[in-house]
């Protein structure tokens, strides 16, 4: 006590700053660093989850490149993201930009677009589930034979299926990404809509050349957050598919689902650990290319 009595005030400030830091630091260390470190490690290792770790050096990842099954899961899952991400980033773009020239039971409507990103995923995957079923229980089909159109196999087929579990998990994500993007839109200055009106200039114009070039950090945004939701997908196709997990030859398994059935079906956590790492690699390249190719000139 009598040496912080001691200390100066601005050795205080920064005694105070790392006492407060502290806790954080703790946190990362303990939930974030080390699992990451561990996995990292037991990517080396031959382990099933009780007995002995064993070094085998770099089997797993020669058994992982040399597994077709992951690089089918491996195709999956960059589908889900250039298909995912652009189809997500345009549909929300225009619900925000119309929403927010909308007055009439402006909040209630804000409310409704939020809703599904608050909605349990699992929930919301069991219903676009019996949404998909065939004639008389799912929605879809029912309306379908109702104007006379052959019902489609969604799920059980390996041309549908994945798009078919792509639509609700783009759906769940509209809300958040809506209510970012409206808030970028309402933190552009007046001014710039105020001096093209008078100078004549045409709606497409004042779109092109001020609302998207001063929205770009918001995109910037959306695009890396939603690339990163996307590449991570897992609870939809999970619940989707549980009869045949990861859908008929494997047409929808993304990489986390090989990860989880790995560790806690094969109990191989070695080889779940390497595509662990992989994973996150992909979602590191991934995330710094988008900054690198997004971020002003």
């Amino acid at each position: 006590m009598k040496l912080y009595r001691d200390l100066t005030i601005r050795q205080k400030q920064i005694a105070w700053a790392w006492g407060f830091l502290a806790i954080p630091v703790l946190f990362y260390g303990v939930i974030r660093f080390y699992p990451t470190g561990n996995a990292i490690l037991i990517s080396f290792q031959d382990w099933n989850l009780l007995g002995e770790r064993t070094w085998t050096g770099l089997d797993n990842y020669t058994k992982l490149f040399s597994d077709p099954i992951f690089w089918k899961v491996f195709k999956n899952t960059f589908v889900y993201l250039l298909l995912g991400t652009p189809v997500s980033l345009v549909i929300s773009f225009v619900i925000a930009y119309h929403l927010d020239k909308t007055r009439f039971m402006h909040g209630f409507l804000r409310m409704l677009y939020f809703l599904p990103f608050m909605t349990s995923a699992v929930a919301m995957a069991w219903v676009w589930r019996w949404f998909y079923q065939p004639v008389p229980i799912g929605l879809f089909n029912n309306f379908l034979a109702s104007l006379g159109i052959p019902q489609i196999n969604f799920l059980n087929s390996t041309t549908n299926a994945l798009p078919s579990i792509l639509a609700p998990a783009v759906w769940a994500g509209l809300g958040f990404q809506i209510i970012i993007f409206m808030a970028g839109l309402r933190a552009i200055p007046k001014s710039y809509y105020e001096a093209a009106r008078i100078d004549g200039v045409s709606t497409w114009t004042v779109l092109w050349e001020i609302t998207l070039p001063l929205l770009k950090p918001t995109i910037v945004f959306i695009v890396v957050f939603s690339s990163i939701g996307f590449l991570r997908i897992f609870d939809h196709v999970f619940n989707m598919t549980t009869q045949n997990p990861g859908g008929p030859l494997n047409s929808t398994k993304p990489l986390v689902l090989m990860i989880y059935q790995t560790a806690f079906s094969s109990f191989d956590m070695g080889y779940a650990a390497a595509q662990t790492v992989v994973l996150f690699l992909v979602l590191l390249v991934v995330s710094l290319l988008q900054l690198r190719i997004l971020k002003d000139r």
